[in-house]
């Protein structure tokens, strides 16, 4: 998996932008594609901020969120139960 940019040079980017160059030679000074200059003028512009979004799943209990007391109990009482077990 990729790794978000810095914050510096998500900031350099959007500068260089709004000082007036191109965002594709915005992009070519910064060594990064002509979209992610496009993508960070855009968020610049809508959040009034660089900063990349949270990655990864929302936060929250899923599927099992509802049960989670119930599974932890059973793993407490029986730390090595196994899953067969835990699903009866």
């Amino acid at each position: 998996m990729s790794r978000a940019y810095s914050l510096d040079l998500r900031q350099r980017i959007v500068d260089a932008i709004s000082q007036g160059k191109s965002r594709r030679a915005a992009a070519a000074a910064f060594k990064v594609s002509p979209a992610t200059a496009v993508r960070l003028k855009q968020r610049s512009d809508r959040t009034g901020s660089v900063e990349p979004s949270r990655r990864g799943r929302p936060s929250g209990g899923g599927k099992l969120g509802p049960y989670r007391e119930g599974i932890m109990a059973k793993v407490e009482a029986q730390p090595d139960i196994t899953m067969p077990d835990l699903a009866m």
